[in-house]
């Protein structure tokens, strides 16, 4: 079976080719056909994307590498559990880490962020009963309890990120963040209580459908639900109405805001798994991918 993966690996025609047989046999076996090329229209050192047409509209294979596969299998479940809530995949193998998902249209615009957001805190609380089930999906864990572990590695990772691609400022920057251990693991503690639920991990309005369906969930996360704010609250959303369904939203605030800073080394751990792939198989990333983590990091203090 063909598990091959990278920017080097992912450009290259044969790859490619193989991809299409796939996407044409996924699709022969739900009666369709491509009615023209297959064309590349994304690669990352984390993932890629190929669209197709058909008589029925345009599909999209993505291919993610090993640290992000577990989202073809998270897109199954959650077409299962929730299926007014995402795109439903034409085929999935998750062993591959490959999906084949309908078009789902443009994205929502801007001034219906907030509506979805509380659309994906609903979300949110009927997945706290399958915590358990995403974990075994290889979701990565960042549940309150684990996180003052977290921290560590976030920073572990940082510093090694700094050694490799030659960032001797992100150094200080990790020396800066470990004074903040005692408080992280205080932060941590005031968090335990709540089931923990998905957080997307990366929500802002280009990963949400103009219907109000939620994709592209290859940085999800096991955690406290309201770590889903972290990226809107960077994005200036109001998460008045998605806190509401929680219950009192000025009496959640405080909670919110300690979910929202434990999130961020979640997500710098995020860009970490993202990167790993690439520097195993030695290839060179761009200076944008190399400073995410610290710039993520930074952003703590």
């Amino acid at each position: 079976m063909d598990t091959a993966y990278g920017v080097a690996a992912w450009s290259s025609p044969a790859w490619i080719a193989g991809a299409t047989a796939w996407l044409d046999e996924q699709l022969a076996a739900t009666g369709r056909e491509r009615t023209g090329a297959a064309e590349q229209t994304r690669v990352r050192p984390w993932s890629t994307l190929i669209r197709a047409p058909t008589a029925g509209g345009d599909v999209w294979f993505k291919a993610a590498g090993p640290a992000t596969a577990f989202e073809a299998g998270l897109v199954q479940l959650l077409a299962r559990l929730a299926p007014d809530a995402v795109l439903t995949p034409i085929a999935a193998d998750p062993e591959r880490g490959w999906l084949l998902l309908p078009d789902g249209g443009e994205p929502l615009p801007a001034d219906r962020f907030d509506g979805a957001l509380a659309r994906y805190g609903a979300l949110q609380r009927g997945l706290a009963a399958h915590a358990g089930e995403l974990l075994a999906l290889g979701v990565p864990d960042m549940r309150p309890a684990i996180m003052p572990a977290r921290f560590r590695e976030a920073l572990d990772a940082v510093a090694a990120i700094a050694a490799r691609a030659d960032r001797p400022g992100d150094r200080e920057l990790v020396t800066r963040a470990a004074a903040l251990e005692p408080a992280f693991g205080d932060w941590c503690d005031r968090l335990g209580e709540r089931a923990p639920s998905l957080d997307h991990n990366d929500l802002h309005r280009w990963n949400v459908l103009g219907d109000g369906r939620f994709f592209d969930w290859g940085d999800a996360v096991v955690a406290h639900p309201f770590a889903t704010l972290l990226v809107p609250d960077m994005l200036d959303a109001d998460p008045g109405a998605y806190l509401d369904g929680f219950g009192d939203r000025h009496a959640l605030r405080e909670e919110a805001e300690l979910a929202r800073r434990v999130a961020t080394i979640a997500r710098v751990l995020t860009w970490e798994r993202a990167l790993r792939s690439a520097w195993e198989q030695g290839e060179a990333l761009d200076e944008r991918w190399t400073a995410a983590p610290a710039e993520t990091l930074a952003t703590l203090l």
